[in-house]
């Protein structure tokens, strides 16, 4: 794949451009300010962006203001954001446009190799990818409230997948069982959520925005 990668940590950057090119994908640019980021995306038109949230000019979220440009722009362009903290608004705004092709990873993700580059391939693919930390945190936050309180154990799990960017057959193979009854918890869930009747919009989409408590 052709990144464009944006981070204001020489030491990560630089970290980030090796492993990527060892695992055979080319950084096009490797830039340290949200400005140069929307700017360098447009020159490029890069595969995947991968950005840091807080960096340049202001280090405040300008990597995410930055990223919601370029979709905005470039409405295909897939978006990987790194962030050192779990922050609700920031993975509630990634999605709450558009879904395909975005994911919202915590840095320390970076360390365990194979998962941060299988949330770089789900996300140019087109899928969605969220933190399991992130996940669990915001499951944490909301499974007081209703309507996410009437979900079973199982659903719960398999909605905690959904919003992780796994499609059914694949959260089958991580919690051993069939892909049938998976579908059967997804419709539950639909019909908990109050999303059965749900058109024009993705009901899976739906469901993990008010997972995230949007």
């Amino acid at each position: 794949m052709r990144i464009v990668l944006a981070e204001d940590s020489t030491l990560l950057r630089e970290g980030l451009v090796r492993l990527l090119g060892d695992e055979g994908h080319e950084v096009v640019a490797a830039v340290a300010d949200a400005d140069q980021l929307v700017e360098t995306v447009g020159t490029h038109q890069p595969d995947i962006v991968v950005t840091d949230v807080r960096m340049p000019p202001t280090n405040t979220d300008d990597g995410l203001r930055a990223a919601l440009e370029i979709r905005r722009r470039w409405p295909g362009m897939a978006v990987l954001v790194l962030s050192q903290y779990v922050e609700k608004r920031y993975a509630a705004r990634l999605l709450a446009d558009r879904s395909e092709g975005v994911g919202y990873v915590l840095k320390d993700r970076v360390a365990q190799v194979e998962d941060f580059l299988d949330a770089l391939a789900r996300v140019a693919a087109g899928s969605t990818a969220l933190d399991p930390e992130v996940v669990r945190q915001l499951m944490s936050a909301t499974s007081h409230t209703d309507p996410l309180s009437r979900l079973t154990a199982r659903e719960s799990d398999v909605l905690r997948h959904m919003a992780e960017g796994y499609t059914n057959a694949a959260i089958a193979d991580r919690l051993f069982v069939s892909q049938s009854a998976v579908e059967k918890h997804v419709n539950a869930i639909f019909e908990k959520l109050g999303l059965a009747d749900t058109t024009g919009y993705s009901r899976r989409i739906l469901a993990v925005l008010r997972y995230l408590g949007t």
